[in-house]
């Protein structure tokens, strides 16, 4: 599935990924392959990106996150 990481300055992240760990609101959540269609606030803090063999912590200050077709883009308000 891929990953967009977006600030209102720049894209942080963007590639193929395994799963990741996003901090909602009510709670963190992970979102793996085939995940149902989701929108969700963010609130400040990590969201873990696991790759092949390799894992990314990635902080940031609240957002949005969408999951569509195997495709996730998180719009955080900044990096930490």
């Amino acid at each position: 599935m891929t990953l967009e990481i977006l600030t209102p300055d720049k894209k942080i992240f963007e590639g193929e990924v395994t799963a990741v760990t996003v901090p909602g609101t009510m709670g963190s959540f992970q979102i793996l392959r085939d995940h149902a269609p989701i929108i969700s606030t963010l609130e400040d803090g990590p969201v873990i990106i696991k790759t092949k063999g390799n894992e990314e912590i990635i902080e940031i200050k609240g957002g949005v996150v969408e999951v569509l077709k195997n495709k996730v883009i998180v719009l955080a308000e900044g990096v930490a």
